[in-house]
């Protein structure tokens, strides 16, 4: 049985080189146009050239989305950006559109591409066209089951199938959403969400202006949009034996911290479902306890099993939970004078207990004995950003290893 690729989420380059470093076996990014996450810092086509060689130095791989769904304009220049993306030997493009899918087949014949969700594809016989075409691997509709992918991976047994296993839910039918371009103009389908279904929703009757009726009895109304995130790392059992050839977590707006924590836990979780299924299925606390030490929401298992109810959704809020504050992360060890060397994320102080989550699978608490900044001072706080500090370290550390502190507060915006 062949392991599936984990497929993670690079907002930038750092993230790129730490999903890499945390297990990921190939990561998709954005370049600074026709792309879904136009918020997102995205990538210059120098800097996806650095990633590119980062990756495969390592034996991993990239790939570039390109999946707006375009307009006349945006097609003005697409040739010649997909033309660097191939010059700078990226894996594979991610398109939905069938105009820029045919542009792709012209200008880079030799460059493989990736159907994306947008393209809403949801059955065998679609997947089948797009195949012939010339596209190896198809990212199918979120809102398919198990059982129909399982369908699909028996007519079209060559085909891969990369499935989203975890991460924020868009409420539209596979991401085509127009709530966004109505409220705000900001049109989601050529890369600039503004995430309407996180508001707060009232209610108005048409013979009563001016008068906001919660839809569900609450004062402050109510998230009717907004659904939980996608979280499979309990059920990757199904998911092979369905035939899933990549498991791909979202969050290209996600940081180094989130991707670091969510895609180091699926590592853990797979690695060990090949090594021994009992094993796996032993250590389905301490998975979610390794994604919950990042900001999460409530978790669902979305449509993999059956339509989505009332219970998938919150009504409540649309903050996220957070019980960890990211505080550091480690650029270098010395391991004569048992210092590590590291840039602040969040203030912390002398005598505070923090956590120490290394690449390598291990996590242990410490207390912060010693701090020094960067002149070779002592210090007893860490109160600016990016601050770079010196810290005694009794246990090994190395390069973009990340130190976290529990923090009291239920939720964060």
């Amino acid at each position: 049985m062949k392991k599936p690729e984990l497929l993670a989420p690079a907002g930038n380059l750092e993230i790129l080189k730490i999903a890499i470093e945390y297990g990921a076996d190939a990561v998709y990014i954005g370049g600074e146009e026709y792309g879904l996450r136009a918020n997102a810092k995205n990538f210059s086509i120098d800097q996806i050239a650095e990633g590119v060689s980062y990756a495969h130095e390592r034996g991993k791989k990239v790939y570039v989305t390109v999946n707006i769904l375009a307009h006349n304009d945006d097609l003005t220049g697409i040739d010649e950006y997909i033309k660097k993306l191939y010059e700078v030997h990226v894996d594979a493009i991610i398109v939905a559109d069938p105009g820029i899918f045919t542009i792709a087949g012209e200008v880079a014949p030799n460059l493989e591409r990736h159907i994306s969700t947008q393209s809403s594809t949801t059955n065998w016989k679609s997947i089948e066209f797009w195949n012939k075409l010339g596209a190896p691997r198809v990212v199918p509709a979120r809102e398919l089951s198990i059982r129909e992918i399982k369908e699909i991976k028996a007519k079209l047994p060559n085909i891969e199938i990369e499935s989203f296993v975890h991460g924020a839910m868009c409420i539209s039918y596979s991401g085509r959403c127009l709530l966004s371009n109505y409220f705000t103009k900001r049109d989601a389908n050529r890369g600039n969400c503004a995430h309407a279904c996180r508001w707060k929703y009232h209610l108005v009757e048409e013979t009563r202006p001016g008068v906001y009726l919660p839809v569900v009895e609450e004062e402050r109304g109510t998230y009717i949009f907004n659904s939980k995130d996608l979280c499979m790392i309990k059920h990757i059992d199904d998911l092979i034996e369905a035939g899933v050839d990549s498991f791909k977590v979202e969050g290209r707006m996600k940081t180094e911290y989130y991707v670091a924590n969510v895609i180091r836990a699926y590592r853990t979780a797979i690695d060990d479902y090949f090594e021994d299924k009992e094993k796996y299925k032993a250590n389905f606390d301490r998975y979610l306890s390794m994604i919950k030490k990042a900001s999460y929401r409530d978790f669902t298992t979305g449509f993999f099993y059956d339509r989505p109810t009332e219970e998938d959704q919150n009504y409540e809020t649309a903050s996220y939970i957070r019980d960890y504050d990211y505080t550091a992360m480690v650029l270098d060890w010395n391991e004569e004078t048992k210092t590590a060397t590291i840039m602040q994320k969040n203030k912390f102080l002398l005598g505070d207990k923090l956590e120490m989550m290394t690449k390598d699978g291990r996590e242990f608490e410490f207390v912060v004995s010693d701090m020094k900044d960067e002149n070779g001072n002592a210090v007893t706080e860490a109160p600016h950003p990016e601050q770079i500090l010196t810290i005694h370290m009794d246990e090994p550390v190395s390069k973009f290893d990340m130190i976290r502190q529990e923090n009291h507060d239920d939720i964060i915006a």
